[in-house]
């Protein structure tokens, strides 16, 4: 699978039963999604986030600017940080052989209400 990091329009609806993207729009072609054949949620790397490294003690915990005190840990902040992920099959015609249909990844950032294609199999 081909990794991608590109805005795409989506529009939501019910394909297999399932609510989710129907279609999307990503550079500049109009997609069709046939089914959903995935679906789940990823929180954000909390592993990195300050307030582990300080717990652990790792040097990375510090700021490089000489005097600059680094922000305060954001405990709930990392562990909200969500985003909605959907592996779908896609076409641009009724026949998926016929128009080069594919399997994409797209996702929902749940924090800044933005649509992504991350990842195209073809």
């Amino acid at each position: 699978m081909r990794r991608y990091d590109d805005p795409v329009e989506v529009r939501k609806g019910w394909v297999t039963g399932v609510e989710g993207p129907e279609q999307f729009l990503w550079r500049g072609r109009l997609w069709k999604v046939r089914a959903v054949l995935a679906h789940w949620v990823e929180t954000g790397p909390w592993w990195q986030s300050s307030g582990v490294r300080a717990v652990l003690g790792s040097d990375e915990a510090g700021s490089d600017d000489e005097g600059e005190q680094p922000p305060g840990p954001r405990p709930l902040a990392d562990l909200l940080t969500e985003r909605e992920m959907w592996r779908v099959e896609a076409g641009q015609g009724a026949d998926t052989a016929a128009d080069g249909g594919g399997v994409f990844d797209l996702s929902f950032d749940w924090g800044d209400g933005r649509w992504q294609l991350v990842g195209c199999a073809d």
